[in-house]
């Protein structure tokens, strides 16, 4: 789906207290905000088809560098036509830097000015990465929304380390945007650092804001932080950007998670979960979530959702289910990962919907109130 836009643009359509509802318009495609982007690590969102993901109103997926780099290789991927091309999405792209799985993956890494030193994890080979090479694979890629690279650090953390890590990330996020250059119809994000500090994290976006670039992430966070905190750090970032650029919160999340960071001004997500817990055979409905490996379920003939317009939700019964998650069934996995990926994109158009009209939290406290009715309801007399 493209365009006749040639440039990257931000339009507020609507808002309702800090909460917004928009468009993303680029040549490839415009992204309704706000947006939850499935996570297409590999050149590949986890047991569904591209189609798949696209008809269920996903507008944009995420692709990861350092995957993509290390396996097929960002200079293969260009001969090849680039990342588009090779996975059959037509759609606007984003790929993540790399930074958090260097952080998180990597063996022997050592960072420094230059940039960041890792051994790969599929074969234990050497590579470097420097803010140029950064932005170097993610345009040999072809991606239209690129990261910075940045120093991601583990909470929790002292606030020595998390502020050296904080101002490295900004000398970085300046040389990316060197780096990046013009390029009309694409971007590039800065990423807000400054882990569970509200200090460093305005410090960050302030300092963010002043390379003027054309959307900001909020980084650092999901990984392993009370919920409080999270929300904490967004309401710390949130006055110091601008109002005219998107807002992207890395890695997150829950749909509690989601609708929280919706409230706060936040425009765009993504986040393994819905596809992970497919594979390990949870299911995420608007009753809330469903184990499909209790074995309750094993001669419950209902469906998951029977007012789902998605085939997975609302075809299948929890019995199938249930044996194909014992089974370890292929089947399985594709089924409730299109359950899940169907149910995250059917809230981000519901939140789309209610702060068009005004009623933001009263959207929120009805999704809410249907899972704690449903948590309720399975607990054993």
């Amino acid at each position: 789906m493209t365009t006749t836009e040639t440039t990257f643009g931000f339009t507020l359509h609507g808002q309702d207290g800090p909460a917004r509802t928009g468009a993303i318009t680029m040549p490839r495609g415009t992204i309704r905000t706000p947006a939850f982007m499935p996570v297409g690590t590999a050149a590949t969102v986890k047991a569904m088809y591209p189609g798949q993901v696209r008809d269920l109103g996903a507008d944009v997926v995420l692709g990861n560098t350092y995957h993509l780099m290390l396996r097929p290789g960002a200079e293969r991927m260009a001969r090849l036509g680039g990342l588009h091309r090779f996975m059959r999405w037509d759609g606007p792209i984003l790929t993540d830097s790399g930074g958090f799985q260097v952080m998180s993956l990597s063996a022997l890494r050592k960072i420094d000015e230059a940039g960041v030193t890792f051994r790969s994890h599929i074969d234990g080979s050497t590579h470097h990465m420097s803010p140029e090479r950064s932005i170097e694979i993610q345009g040999l890629l072809g991606s239209d929304i690129q990261m910075q690279l940045d120093e991601c650090v583990r909470l929790p953390a002292g606030k020595p380390e998390i502020e050296k890590a904080m101002h490295l990330s900004l000398r970085w996020a300046e040389r990316c945007r060197v780096a990046f250059g013009d390029q009309p119809g694409k971007a590039m994000f800065g990423i807000v650092q400054g882990g569970d500090l509200p200090v460093l994290r305005a410090e960050s976006a302030r300092a963010l804001v002043d390379l003027d670039l054309k959307g900001y992430a909020v980084g650092g966070l999901a990984v392993g932080e009370p919920q409080e905190t999270m929300f904490a750090m967004i309401e710390a970032v949130e006055p110091h950007l601008p109002q005219t650029k998107p807002r992207y919160l890395m890695g997150v999340g829950t749909p509690d998670d989601i609708l929280g960071a919706v409230a706060r001004g936040i425009d765009m997500f993504d986040c393994v979960m819905p596809t992970r817990a497919g594979r390990h055979g949870l299911a995420y409905t608007r009753h809330g979530k469903v184990n499909l490996r209790n074995a309750r379920y094993a001669e419950d003939t209902t469906p998951l959702d029977e007012a789902s317009p998605c085939p997975a939700t609302r075809d299948y019964s929890r019995a199938y289910l249930h044996h194909l998650v014992r089974s370890n069934e292929i089947l399985g996995m594709m089924l409730l990962t299109w359950n899940n990926l169907a149910y995250y994109q059917d809230l981000m158009a519901g939140a789309r919907a209610a702060i068009r009209d005004g009623r933001y939290a009263e959207y929120c406290a009805q999704t809410r109130e249907g899972w704690a009715r449903a948590e309720a309801q399975a607990i054993p007399a």
